[in-house]
Order: structure tokens, then sequence, then C-alpha cells
């Protein structure tokens, strides 16, 4: 079921012991999402935490640092940022049947949530977030407003992204008014890099296949390359962006090797292609130019899946 802002507002004023999911392989944008909206529900004298299926990298250790939770038994159980219920890795199994409430800016989502809060037209799940935290009547301070940040700067690739509206300015700029540091988390989001990641992007690199007279670019990441660099999972959320950045490109994949021989692909596209067509032939969804899905299956074979499907939509 549907909801607007101030009937999701008003469900979390009455809930208590609230778990909140982050989707797997998670970005700025999931996170940002539920630290803030665990934060301001904290404020509330509420007890929540947040969980997510995949180890969270460093770089956002900020965003939740100074958090203190106690162990409860969740009563209720919120998603943010999460399209499709396969997109919660491992905590799908746990949680899937139990989620009350989806928060979510993807026009794929599958609506497998008892109630769904959901505009298609925000850049970022965390500009929905920031008028939950609102309706709540919760005041936003530094912390919250640099989650909320986060979740913007990143899902817009720092507002370059066409995806960026003008709505989104407006409530990135009313969030650095309320003391978000935009100067230090773009540096640690878009200009810092761990060796590690450095030289796995190199191996990336030099790795890039093309296809269909250079419209389709792959770059996939082997449990091997994580070996030999020193690198992990953790680290490659910067390398999906690559793969659009050669010129002709309309189609950009990136195709990652988990431990138990699965992989998952990240999809980037510019107008000529929809991404989340093309990710939901494989059970996957996001917006317009920047998707997701998962394969049951070796690099290889869902490389040789997707460029097929990709060769299709690009006729």
């Amino acid at each position: 079921m549907k909801i607007n802002v101030e009937e999701c507002a008003r469900m979390l004023k009455e809930q208590d012991d609230i778990l909140i999911l982050t989707h797997a392989h998670p970005d700025g944008d999931t996170l940002g999402c539920g630290f803030a909206l665990c934060r301001a529900l904290l404020k509330m004298g509420k007890r929540v935490r947040v969980e997510c299926g995949d180890p969270i990298p460093k770089k956002y250790g900020y965003l939740y640092d100074d958090i203190d939770t106690e162990d409860f038994e969740e009563k209720f159980i919120v998603a943010t940022d999460v399209a499709t219920l396969n997109l919660l890795g491992d905590l799908s199994d746990k949680y899937g049947s139990r989620i009350n409430l989806c928060i979510d800016h993807h026009g794929t989502n599958t609506e497998y949530a008892e109630y769904l809060l959901l505009d298609d037209t925000a850049a970022a799940a965390c500009e929905i977030i920031l008028k939950v935290v609102k309706a709540l009547g919760v005041e936003i301070d530094a912390k919250i407003a640099g989650c909320l940040y986060t979740g913007i700067s990143t899902d817009t690739g720092c507002f370059r992204y066409s995806s960026t509206t003008g709505d989104t300015y407006r409530a990135a700029a009313e969030l650095i008014d309320l003391g978000a540091d935009n100067g230090k988390i773009n540096r640690i989001m878009f200009e810092t890099k761990t060796k590690t990641y450095a030289a796995l992007e190199r191996m990336a690199i030099e790795g890039m296949q093309f296809f269909c007279n250079d419209r389709i670019c792959v770059i996939t990441i082997t449990q091997d390359m994580y070996e030999q660099t020193g690198s992990n999972e953790q680290e490659t959320e910067a390398i999906a962006p690559l793969t659009r950045q050669t010129e002709g490109v309309e189609i950009g994949l990136t195709i990652r090797e988990k431990t138990d021989g699965s992989c998952k692909a990240s999809i980037r596209t510019f107008e000529s292609v929809n991404a989340a067509e093309l990710a939901k032939n494989f059970g996957g969804g996001g917006h317009l130019q920047a998707a997701a899905c998962r394969f049951d299956c070796s690099v290889e074979e869902a490389k040789k899946l997707l460029v097929e499907k990709g060769r299709e939509l690009l006729k």
C-alpha cells in the first residue's frame, strides 16, 4: 500500500523497536538514509538499529561512529533505498517477508513491503528521508544533515547526473546550512582513494572489454583481483562509473564476483538505453541510467547474458 510523507511519519511515531535495513553492497544513499533515520528516531527516544547484508566500507564510518544502539527484538522493519528484496542480499531470507515499510526512489520498486513511500522523481532516497525527518518534528543536527547530504551527493555523482533537479540542489543547500560538511564529504566520497583501490582500478581499466562496435563496455572484478591488490568488494563502488567515461559507450557493465561464485552487475547507461529495463530482465532494478542485478552464475556467464540483452536494447 502506497503512503505519503505525513502517513509515513505518523506510522514511525507510533512504533518502537525499529530495525532499518539497507541494501547489500551499500552505497552512500542507502546508508545515508538508514543512519539519518536512525539518528532521528533515537532523538525521539526510540530503540532503533541499522543492519546491512554486507560489511560497510570504512569511508562511511563518520555516518555512524558515535551511535550506540542496544540489542532488541525488532517489532517494526523499515527498508531504505531498496527496490527489490534480492538487493538485501543475505538479509532477504531473514527479514524479506516481514518488512513493514519501504522508503524508496526507484521506479522499479516491486512493492514488497506492507507500506511504501515512493517518489521516483527524487534523485536520491535521502531527499525523501529529509521530508520524513521534518514531518517527524525532529531537529536536524549536523550529523543528520551529513548523512542526508552524503546520500544526495553520491547518488547524483556529486550533482553531475541528469537525475539532479532543482529540488535536489535546494535540499543539498538546506543541509549545508544545517551543518553538513559538504567539502569534507565530497573529498572523502570522490577524491580520496586507498592504495589498494588504486591498484584494483588500474587492473580493472587494463581489463576493459568492448562489444557492439564499442557501444558496450565491460569491467569484470574477480576474487583473484582482490587477492592480488589487497582490495575488497567494499572498495568497488567508484569503479562502475568508469565504464561510461569512454567516448562512444552507451552501456557500461561492471560485474563483481562474490566469494560464493555468484556475482553482481552494476549497469550505467546514457539516455539511449534504459538501465532499469536491462536489469529487470535479470530480477534487478534501478533508475533510467543506473541499475543493478545479481546472478547465480559465473562472471563470464553473466557477462554473456548482459551483453546479449544489451545488444538487443541498442538496436
